[in-house]
């Protein structure tokens, strides 16, 4: 197939149809779309005649969306493509930490093996982009960092990513700031940190190394948050506070932030604030139980926030699947967002925003001059996909083909 080629007969979402100006049925589409160099460069009706010679592929009416981004995953830490094994009941998370620590060097399969295993399960699923976080601790050096670059680049030309320094057993408390810079030398493209109170045992020092270590490399930050409560609101406002002392605005990030699903929806709203005016965006693996930020009050403040599947069969949890579509039905299901609208919308939590509908139900996504980043999808529409948890028949990434298959049209 050459570079520039025609997809026909492609489901597009085009508007809502209201009754009583509540959105009920989402109405769409059948396009024809030229993909020129991995650019999207026409679309037209599909009743329209194709005269030209360029390839085809036809899409058989599937829907397409937005390719999706995994916001939060640890490629070093799972257990994909190796053999089964269960989870061992530990009594904390520093516990957890040193059961992982002396479990994976005793596998049989290698890092990079297993990284590739996984990326291909994301790949499948329609994540075109991986945030991974990497474990960096003195006991493994920049070994985990150095394999999963590795199995990066054998996803060359299927997907982008980013890389977290992450020194999950504790910055401060294994005293990680020299690896971590390293780390960011090696390539690593953000710096990780993770429960300065519970973990360091010094909120100030740990963030205060933390946002050290990014501004020295000119980096953004993504922190484990898990501590609970007001702990976790106070370490949010020092590192809002540091974030804005900084210059750092848009570029940190907060993973988990259970307490805010802990305080008063009161407070909630005021961190809310606190976080849209420092720009710090969040990222929740949408646990089934247990504690998660009120998600329908962040997000109508303004908070940014995605999707990610964090732990995917590994020395945390048995479970997971890799499939982000599944975790963002997950968010829906779990706020009852259950009208046509919302559902439709959840698409955005795993597209960087990017739905094919805005909420008046104008199309903004695809358009000409776009990236052919693009899941086809065997569903009706966006709503049905995030409810349903539709099948996925083939990825685009940058007008490739890199997951299933279109069937070339004679």
């Amino acid at each position: 197939m050459g570079s520039t080629f025609w997809i026909t007969n492609a489901l597009l979402e085009s508007g809502f149809h209201y009754e009583n100006n509540v959105a009920i049925e989402t109405i769409t589409e059948k396009v024809h779309i030229i993909i020129d160099n991995g650019f999207i460069t026409a679309i037209v009706a599909a009743s329209t005649p194709l005269s030209d010679q360029l390839p085809k592929k036809d899409a058989r009416n599937l829907l397409i969306l937005p390719s999706f981004i995994e916001k939060h995953c640890h490629l070093d830490k799972t257990l994909i493509g190796d053999s089964w094994r269960s989870c061992r009941q530990v009594a904390n998370r520093i516990e957890r930490c040193n059961f992982e620590k002396n479990l994976l060097p005793t596998l049989a399969t290698t890092t990079k093996e297993r990284a590739e295993a996984l990326l291909q399960v994301l790949v499948n699923a329609g994540s075109t982009h991986i945030r991974t976080h990497v474990d960096i601790y003195p006991e493994a050096g920049l070994h985990y960092l150095e394999a999963v670059q590795q199995a990066l680049t054998t996803f060359d030309g299927r997907l982008s990513h980013e890389i977290v320094a992450f020194p999950q057993h504790g910055l401060l408390r294994t005293n990680s700031k020299d690896l971590v810079r390293a780390a960011l030398r090696e390539g690593a493209n953000l710096v990780g940190g993770v429960d300065p109170a519970v973990i360091d045992g010094d909120i100030e020092a740990s963030l205060q190394q933390m946002m050290d270590i990014a501004v020295e490399a000119n980096v953004g930050i993504d922190l484990h948050l898990h501590d609970p409560s007001h702990l976790g609101i106070f370490t949010m406002r020092r590192l809002a506070a540091l974030t804005e002392d900084a210059g750092w605005q848009g570029r940190v990030t907060i993973s988990h932030a259970y307490g805010l699903g802990e305080v008063s929806l009161a407070e909630a709203e005021d961190v809310a604030d606190m976080l849209v005016a420092s720009n710090i965006s969040l990222i929740t693996s949408v646990p089934i139980h247990g504690p998660i930020p009120p998600i329908d009050l962040l997000r109508k403040k303004g908070v940014p926030i995605a999707i990610g599947c964090d732990n995917i069969f590994d020395s945390w949890s048995p479970f997971g699947n890799g499939d982000i579509l599944d975790r963002a039905s997950r968010m829906a299901e779990r706020f009852n967002w259950i009208d046509e609208q919302s559902l439709a919308q959840t698409l955005g939590f795993i597209t960087n925003g990017k739905t094919p509908l805005d909420q008046m139900g104008k199309r903004i996504w695809p358009n000409i001059g776009d990236e052919a980043s693009m899941v086809f999808v065997e569903a009706s529409c966006s709503a049905e996909a995030i409810a349903r948890r539709s099948r996925r028949h083939a990825v685009m990434y940058k007008g490739n083909v890199v997951a299933g298959e279109l069937n070339a049209v004679e």
